[in-house]
Parts: structure tokens; C-alpha cells; sequence
């Protein structure tokens, strides 16, 4: 029997405690997600979630928050260029990464050190 996958559901990124406002600064201010405050229950943790496409993003405090790692999650965007310049115009530095064939791609670091892909699929 093999797991019939669907979709993924939602990514988690962590933070360092007590940078819940400038989280929300960042994913809802910078980004323009939508905050999703009342899901019908608790949200677990003190978990901050966005809608972000398809997909939810929780975000959430870590005692030993860790920066600077490869991991990432990648999310395909319809305009690539366009995010390139609404991240560079809020002063983010974003990334150049290695070709991949089919598509275009960039990642850049949030303010909490998490590393984050925009990629756009092309002909």
C-alpha cells in the first residue's frame, strides 16, 4: 500500500519568542497575507496563521529558534518579478538560487532567519 497524497495542507515557520508583532508586520504587512484569526478553535500554541494560496502558514514562537539553516519551503507565485521588487522595495535581500529546468527562482531569509523560495514555472 503506498500514501495517496493530496496536497500539502500548511508550513510552519518558527520564530524567536516575542516576535509575534513584527511577525505580523512582516507576513501580513510585507507579504499581504491574510491573518486568519478565527479558525473555530483555539489556535494551539499561540500559533499566528495566514492563508497563503491554497496552504495555511503558521507561525510560531520557539524558545531555541535556530536561523541560518538551508531548510525552506518553496511556493510558486504567478509573477516572480514582481515579488522580487515588492521584497527589494521593503528591503529584503533575496537570492539568486541554482537553475532548476522549468522554472524560475529566488529565495530570500524573513526577519526571524527562515529561509523562503518563490519560484515561477515556466514554458
Amino acid at each position: 500500500m503506498n500514501i495517496d497524497f493530496k496536497r500539502l495542507d500548511h508550513v510552519m515557520l518558527c520564530i524567536p519568542v516575542g516576535a509575534e508583532h513584527a511577525a505580523r508586520d512582516f507576513y501580513a504587512g510585507v507579504l499581504g497575507l491574510e491573518e486568519l484569526t478565527d479558525l473555530g478553535y483555539p489556535l494551539p500554541k499561540g500559533a499566528i496563521w495566514f492563508q497563503m494560496g491554497d496552504i495555511q502558514l503558521h507561525i510560531r514562537a520557539e524558545e531555541n529558534h535556530v536561523v541560518s539553516s538551508d531548510r525552506h519551503p518553496a511556493f510558486e507565485v504567478q509573477n516572480l518579478e514582481a515579488a522580487r521588487a515588492l521584497l527589494e522595495k521593503s528591503g529584503i535581500t533575496v537570492k539568486n538560487d541554482s537553475p532548476i529546468p522549468g522554472r524560475n527562482r529566488f529565495s530570500f531569509r524573513d526577519p526571524f532567519g527562515n529561509r523562503i523560495e518563490l519560484l515561477e514555472m515556466i514554458d
